[in-house]
């Protein structure tokens, strides 16, 4: 075989795995959304859940994901990006920083149904806050550092050692290189790995079922004082998610309407995640704008 034609049958067999995998996204994405956007309607998105009979909604599970998303980020972007910065501009090479390297790739490959134990076993029983939204935050959060301290880590590397010596050359300190020179040039690489883990929340099920729980008490949408047990915002009130919700009532049979019902909400669930990129991508781009033009 002729080395020309072994490159074009390469190439080949390169687009077809690329076309292949597209091809597989659209047709789940698709289906999805041929099954469930017909569901969607307002009184869908707002209402909540009826028990063992048809109709109701998703309102309480879907406002939980977004106030689990956010409860999540708040924890794990600040420790996160401490971490990144140590291990990228800080940390000697020696074994304490392989060992500690080694032990986030660990934490990283646990399934979650093991973290989710984990938050069981520590967060709900020995810290006594039973199964709360903040109980589920906090086991997504340890879910998701070990992701986000490694992207937070390769962008920064990623970052080419002259702008470095540039930021050194100009008399600012190491910190004011990091804050002012590195992090706005690695801010990209960082905000797909806030995608990365706001999708895993997004679509976590396993680990909430421990720590969130199953079920949503009648929340007051017109109360957002935090400390009261019917307002939205208490943190230590048991917690639903979407993707929780949709195992659930597949799971249990409980709803004659159960089929449309996960149908709906997986819709949902995917134009919520589309949507939160979008904006993590506009937002991003803008921020990058604004630090790095002056």
């Amino acid at each position: 075989m002729t080395a020309k034609r072994a490159d074009r049958i390469a190439t080949i067999l390169f687009y077809g795995i690329a076309f292949f995998i597209i091809g597989l996204l659209l047709s789940m994405i698709g289906y999805l959304f041929f099954q469930g956007i017909p569901k969607l309607s307002w009184n869908f998105i707002t209402s909540p859940p009826q028990i063992f009979q048809a109709g109701g909604g998703i309102g309480p599970q879907l406002f939980n994901s977004f106030y689990l998303l956010f409860l999540t980020m708040v924890i794990t972007i600040p420790i996160s990006l401490g971490a990144g910065i140590y291990l990228s501009e800080y940390a000697p090479t020696n074994k304490f920083t392989d060992i500690l390297r080694t032990m986030i790739e660990v934490l990283s490959s646990l399934p979650s149904i093991v973290v989710g134990l984990f938050g069981f076993l520590f967060f709900v029983i020995y810290m006594g806050w039973g199964f709360s939204i903040l109980s589920g935050a906090l086991v997504l959060s340890v879910f998701n550092l070990p992701l986000m301290v490694r992207v937070v880590e390769d962008s920064l590397k990623s970052v080419s050692q002259q702008q470095r010596e540039a930021g050194l050359a100009l008399g600012v300190s190491r910190w004011e290189t990091i804050t002012m020179v590195i992090l706005p040039a690695a801010l990209p690489g960082m905000i797909t790995g806030v995608i990365l883990v706001a999708g895993r929340v997004f679509g976590e099920a396993a680990a909430l079922i421990y720590t969130a729980g199953m079920s949503s008490p009648a929340l007051d949408f017109s109360n957002w004082n935090p400390f009261s047990p019917t307002s939205p915002l208490h943190p230590l009130r048991p917690a639903e998610t979407l993707a929780v919700h949709i195992w659930k009532i597949n799971g249990e049979g409980i709803m004659p309407d159960a089929a449309a019902i996960s149908s709906g909400a997986s819709a949902l669930l995917l134009i919520a995640i589309f949507v939160f990129n979008i904006l993590a991508r506009w937002v991003g781009h803008f921020v990058y704008k604004r630090m790095t033009t002056t």
